[in-house]
C-alpha cells in the first residue's frame, strides 16, 4: 500500500471528523518539508492524542497505518529511490522538480543519499 492509497483506505474506512483530518494530515505532507521520520513521529502522536468515535473505526484505521509504516517507514533504508517515490506518492512532486535544489529536498525528504 503507498500513501495515496492509505489516505484513500482511511477515507473509506470512516467519515469521523479526525479520521478524515488524519488523511488531510497524511496528504499535506507530500508537500511540505518535513522528512518520513518526521511523517512516522507525527501520526503516531496524532492517533494516540485523538479519538474517533467507534473504536472498530479507530482500530481498523490504526491498522491501516500499520501496516503502512511497517512496510514503507520501516523498509525505508533498503528501497531504490523509485520504490521511495512510489510508496510515498511522489512521482508528481519529483517529476515537477526542474532545479538541482528541489530533487534534493525530496532526497531528503524520503532519506535518500543523492
Amino acid at each position: 500500500m503507498n500513501l495515496d492509497e492509505l489516505v484513500s483506505a482511511i477515507k473509506q474506512t470512516s467519515s469521523d471528523s479526525v479520521a478524515l483530518k488524519l488523511a488531510t494530515l497524511l496528504s499535506s505532507w507530500k508537500d511540505d518539508e518535513r522528512d518520513a521520520n518526521e511523517l512516522e513521529t507525527t501520526i503516531e502522536r496524532f492517533i494516540g492524542n485523538t479519538w474517533i468515535v467507534s473504536k472498530t473505526e479507530h482500530e481498523q484505521i490504526y491498522s491501516l497505518w500499520s501496516q503502512f509504516r511497517d512496510d514503507a517507514m520501516h523498509g525505508i533504508r533498503g528501497m531504490t529511490m523509485n520504490e521511495r517515490l512510489y510508496c510515498f506518492g511522489l512521482f508528481p512532486r519529483w517529476d515537477g522538480a526542474h532545479t538541482e535544489e528541489n530533487r534534493k529536498a525530496i532526497y531528503a525528504k524520503l532519506l535518500a543519499n543523492p
